[in-house]
C-alpha cells in the first residue's frame, strides 16, 4: 500500500515538473504555504523562499488583481463553489506574469476551512493573445484609434446622451487630401506615417472629453460633446490650422499634409449615428469639392426637414400604438417544397391605427429604424411570438430582428427570461437576421447566433445572397436555415441569371449543411422550379398571405352561460369545498 502511495505521489510529482504548473498546499491556521514544481517559470528564481505564507504570497500579486482573487476566495469558503481565478504574480526581475490558480479548501470537523489545495499555471501568452483580440475587435492596427464600428457606437450614445439631457453636440469628418498621391510618390512607409501623424494631430486639437476613431483608409471621425453650432466651427479650424502650420515627419522626410472636415450638429434633426455620419461625410465631399483645405458644415434643407418632421411625428405615433397595444404580427406560412405543407410561419410586424386600419411593416418600419426606435418594436414582436408558441403548441415561429438588436444586450436577456425552463418553447422558435446586418459587424452577429443557438433556437440568415457572405462567415455564423433573397425568384422561370444565381446559393447553402427556404414566390411554376433545384421550403402569396388572424388563433367562440348552469356550477364549488 505504501508503496502504491509513493508511487502516485512520485508520479503527480513528475507530471507538475513536466508541465511547468506549481501545486500548493496553503495551512490556513498557521499560514504556511508548501509548494511542488519548479518556480522558474512563475516566479523567474529557482527558490520559494519568498512566498512560504499567504501574506508573502498577496504581496507579489498585482494590486489590480487582490480584490477580485479575495472575493472569489470569500466565495469558496461561503459556499463551496469551484474556486477558479486568474491574476498576476510579479517575477524577480519585476515583470508581471498571468497564472491560472485552481484548488479547494479541506474543512475541519465544525466546517471551518483547514488547508487550501491548488495549481498554478502559466497563461501569459494566451491572456496576451486575447488583449491583443479584444484590441483588434475595438481598435484600428494602425493608429491605434477606435474602429469605425466603435466609433459608431461612441457616436450614438452621445446622440442617445445629447436627447435626455437636452445639450448640443457635434461630429466631425476628417478626410487626408490626396492620401493617394502621397503613397504613389513616397511609398506606403510614408503613406502609414502620414495616416498615423494625422490622427494624433487631430487628438491633439479635441479635448479629453471627445472621441476619435478612424473610419476609413483617408478618413478619420470626432464625435465632440457639448459642442454648439459655434464650437463644431471652432474646433474643425483648429483642426485645419494645426496641419498648415508644420509637416508631418515621415521615414522619407517631412510631408506637408492637408485635410477636409465636414461636420454635423447632434441631435438636431439627426437622430442616428449613421445619419450625422451620414451628414458629415456629405459635407466633407462638399469641402473638397470647394478646393479642399477647408470646413463645411452639414445643412439641412427646408424639404429635408419637412419629410424629418413627418418622420418624427410617424414615430410618436407608432410608439403611441406599442404604448397602447395595437402593435400585432401577422403570419406567413412557410411550407414543405415536398409536401407542401406548412412546416413553420414568418411573423412580420403590423400596426393598427387609430381608425382601425392594419398598417403593413413597410410603410413604418424603415422610418422607425432610421430613428433608431426599432428596439422595442423587435421586444414586442419576440414577446407576442414566445405567448403564441406557449398558447399554440403545435406552431412553429420566425421572428425577425434588426442590425441594431443583434447588438442589443437587453433583447437577448429577455429572450432568456422568456424561454428559461421551455424547451418545448425554443425548438420551436426561430431568429431571422438579414444577411447584410450580419455583416456589419460579424464578430458580434457571430456572438448573437451562438447566444441564441446556446438557448435551443433555430437562427435563419434572411435576404441570403444580396450581401457578400464568405465560406468562412458561412462557416463561422453556424446557422440553421439561409433564406434565399426574392429578388432572384422573382422572373425565375424566365431569367436565366437568376436560375443560375439560385443554383449557386442553393449549391452553398447544401455544402454546409443548411437548410433553405426561398421568399415570394407567386406561381406553380416558380415553385416547381425552387423545389426541382433544392430548395427545401417555400413561402410567397401563392401559398399565403400574412395574415393577422389566421385560422389556428381562432378560437371557438364560448357560449354565454345560462342562469342554471351557474346555479349547478355554484353546487359544485360547495360540494368540492365541503370535502
Amino acid at each position: 500500500m505504501d508503496s502504491a502511495i509513493n508511487f502516485e505521489k512520485s508520479l503527480a510529482a513528475q507530471a507538475l515538473l513536466a508541465s511547468g504548473d506549481l501545486a500548493y498546499c496553503w495551512n490556513l491556521k498557521d499560514d504556511s504555504i508548501a509548494w511542488i514544481g519548479k518556480p522558474k517559470p512563475v516566479l523567474g528564481t529557482d527558490t520559494f523562499s519568498d512566498i512560504l505564507s499567504g501574506e508573502a504570497f498577496s504581496e507579489r500579486l498585482n494590486p489590480e488583481d487582490l480584490a477580485r482573487r479575495l472575493q472569489v476566495l470569500n466565495r469558496h469558503f461561503a459556499t463551496t463553489k469551484p474556486y477558479d481565478c486568474e491574476y498576476r504574480i510579479r517575477r524577480k526581475d519585476g515583470a508581471f506574469c498571468w497564472v491560472h490558480d485552481r484548488g479547494g479548501a479541506v474543512y475541519d470537523d465544525v466546517g471551518t476551512p483547514h488547508f487550501m489545495y491548488g495549481t498554478l499555471r502559466v497563461v501569459t501568452g494566451r491572456k496576451q493573445q486575447e488583449s491583443l483580440l479584444e484590441h483588434r475587435a475595438n481598435y484600428d492596427d494602425l493608429t491605434g484609434h477606435l474602429n469605425k464600428v466603435r466609433l459608431r457606437e461612441a457616436l450614438q450614445n452621445a446622440l442617445s446622451y445629447n436627447e435626455r439631457y437636452k445639450v448640443s453636440g457635434g461630429y466631425l469628418a476628417v478626410g487626408i487630401d490626396k492620401l493617394s498621391m502621397i503613397n504613389d510618390g513616397y511609398g506606403h512607409e510614408a503613406a502609414d506615417a502620414v495616416i498615423i501623424g494625422v490622427g494624433q494631430r487631430i487628438e491633439r486639437c479635441l479635448r479629453v472629453t471627445d472621441v476619435i476613431g478612424r473610419i476609413g483608409g483617408d478618413r478619420f471621425g470626432c464625435v465632440l460633446s457639448h459642442c454648439d453650432e459655434n464650437g463644431l466651427t471652432i474646433t474643425a479650424e483648429k483642426i485645419l490650422d494645426s496641419f498648415r502650420s508644420s509637416p508631418i515627419e515621415t521615414p522619407s522626410g517631412p510631408v506637408h499634409v492637408t485635410v477636409s472636415v465636414g461636420g454635423s450638429q447632434i441631435p438636431g434633426f439627426i437622430r442616428t449615428a449613421l445619419d450625422a455620419m451620414t451628414g458629415a461625410e456629405s459635407a466633407l465631399a462638399d469641402a473638397k469639392a470647394q478646393g479642399r483645405n477647408c470646413f463645411v458644415a452639414y445643412r439641412v434643407t427646408e424639404e429635408q426637414r419637412l419629410r424629418q418632421r413627418t418622420n418624427i411625428s410617424l414615430g410618436e405615433k407608432v410608439m403611441k400604438a406599442l404604448d397602447e397595444g395595437r402593435i400585432v404580427l401577422a403570419y406567413q406560412p412557410v411550407v414543405d417544397s415536398q409536401t407542401r405543407k406548412t412546416s413553420y410561419y414568418e411573423t412580420l410586424i403590423r400596426m393598427i391605427d387609430e381608425v382601425g386600419d392594419i398598417i403593413t411593416a413597410g410603410q413604418f418600419i424603415p422610418i422607425v429604424e432610421k430613428l433608431g426606435m426599432i428596439r422595442p418594436l423587435d421586444l414586442r414582436a419576440l414577446e407576442l411570438a414566445v405567448t403564441d408558441l406557449r398558447e399554440y403548441p403545435d406552431v412553429r415561429l420566425a421572428v425577425n430582428v434588426s442590425s441594431l438588436t443583434v447588438t442589443d444586450p437587453a433583447w437577448l436577456r429577455t429572450l432568456v427570461s422568456l424561454i428559461k425552463g421551455r424547451s418545448d418553447v425554443a425548438k420551436r422558435l426561430t431568429i431571422e437576421i438579414t444577411e447584410t446586418a450580419a455583416l456589419e459587424d460579424f464578430d458580434v452577429t457571430a456572438r448573437f447566433v451562438s447566444s441564441v443557438r446556446d438557448l435551443g433556437c433555430k437562427v435563419a440568415l434572411d435576404d441570403f445572397g444580396s450581401g457578400y457572405t464568405s465560406f468562412r462567415h458561412m462557416k463561422s455564423l453556424t446557422v440553421d436555415v439561409v433564406k434565399i433573397d426574392g429578388a432572384f425568384v422573382t422572373d425565375v422561370a424566365t431569367n436565366r441569371e437568376n436560375q443560375m444565381f439560385i443554383r449557386t446559393l442553393l449549391g452553398l447553402a447544401e455544402g454546409f449543411g443548411l437548410q433553405t427556404v426561398a421568399e415570394c414566390i407567386e406561381t406553380e411554376e416558380e415553385a416547381a422550379i425552387l423545389t426541382n433545384e433544392g430548395a427545401n421550403f417555400l413561402q410567397g402569396w401563392y401559398f399565403g398571405r400574412p395574415e393577422v388572424n389566421p385560422a389556428w388563433r381562432k378560437a371557438p367562440k364560448k357560449k354565454p352561460l345560462k342562469s342554471a348552469d351557474i346555479l349547478t356550477m355554484k353546487k359544485k364549488v360547495r360540494k368540492v369545498g365541503n370535502e
